[in-house]
């Protein structure tokens, strides 16, 4: 009776740490795929910063290029 009382509880314990291994392996592979996520959502959250970025720079160019059209014609004007 003790020895299949051992036995029994040696495949208790070893089942345990077979499930606990695959836990941990799991737990890994779910961190991984979480860290691969949020890298995707920072790679997404910078395009649409830049698209914002050029957009103001781009507007600025403009809005400058027109002032100095502006400045050019009025120098114009005084010289003719």
């Amino acid at each position: 009776m003790k020895r299949i009382f051992s036995i029994l509880l040696a495949t208790a314990m070893t089942g345990g740490i077979v499930l606990a291994q695959e836990s941990a392996k799991q737990d890994m592979k779910d961190a991984g795929s979480d860290v691969k996520d949020a890298g995707k959502d920072v790679g997404h959250s910078a395009k649409h910063a830049a698209k914002g970025v050029k957009k103001g720079t781009k507007k600025g160019v403009h809005k400058a290029a027109n002032k100095t059209e502006e400045g050019a014609n009025k120098v114009k004007e005084k010289t003719e």
